[in-house]
């Protein structure tokens, strides 16, 4: 049975549960996939499946591609991700679907997405550093430091934390409950926040170091031990 899924973060809201209480919650629509390529352990060494998001409008697809979607026989998709396939489950060949309803209100998940790009800043955003007096004369505010030693080593040690580029990375939200699944509409509420932007492709998938849900400690009784 495949794990996982591709989906678009569509965005944050708040939900209500059964005690009451406000939870925050992202709106993913997963799916509609479909397998465009089943990869088995004789042919490939492994097993897995490439799994291609159908959106609403059509997708252009060079030659190569087009081979490949012709000899699944699927209409041609823009986005394509390989997911694993669980040991003993139901094989899936090309052509295949992958809906929503793999997940089930109370599962746990996990959740792979590109954070949102913020371009070149400098080290107090980039990694937090504390920066300088901002008073009593310092010219010394939003500076790095000492990066090294002048005489030796002479240069700068590989990894030291400098300005750059921040965001734009793959992300992994793990443990992540699923509120409620929506088959009709393809949509899965998941409670939290998901890495990215809203309209980003995200891969969906079953969680794989699941921790037990918190349970709520009685209070001990004074007087007591």
């Amino acid at each position: 049975m495949v794990t996982g899924i591709i989906g678009r973060k569509i965005g944050m809201t708040q939900v209500f549960d059964k005690d009451g209480l406000v939870v925050p919650a992202t709106v993913i629509k997963a799916g509609p996939c479909v397998v465009v390529q089943a990869k088995t352990a004789q042919t490939d060494g492994y097993e897995a499946v490439q799994l291609g998001l159908v959106d609403e409008t059509p997708a252009k697809a060079n030659k190569p591609t087009t081979g490949h979607f012709k000899k699944a026989g699927v209409p041609a998709t823009r986005i394509r991700r390989e997911v694993k396939i669980a040991p003993g489950g139901d094989p899936l060949k090309a052509g295949d679907q992958v809906l929503a309803n793999i997940f089930v209100a109370g599962e746990r998940v996990d959740v792979i997405g590109t954070s949102r790009g913020k371009g070149f800043q400098g080290v107090m955003k980039r990694h937090h550093f504390a920066g300088g007096a901002a008073t009593h004369g310092s010219m010394f505010h939003r500076a790095p430091g000492s990066i090294g030693a002048s005489s030796f080593p002479s240069r700068v040690i590989k990894g030291m934390r400098s300005a750059g580029r921040m965001g734009g990375d793959r992300v992994t939200t793990l443990n992540m409950k699923v509120v409620s699944v929506d088959t009709d509409n393809h949509l899965l509420v998941l409670c939290g926040a998901v890495p990215g932007a809203p309209n980003g492709v995200v891969i969906v998938r079953r969680a794989v170091a699941r921790k037990p849900d918190p349970k709520p400690q009685l209070e001990k009784k004074k007087g007591k031990k």
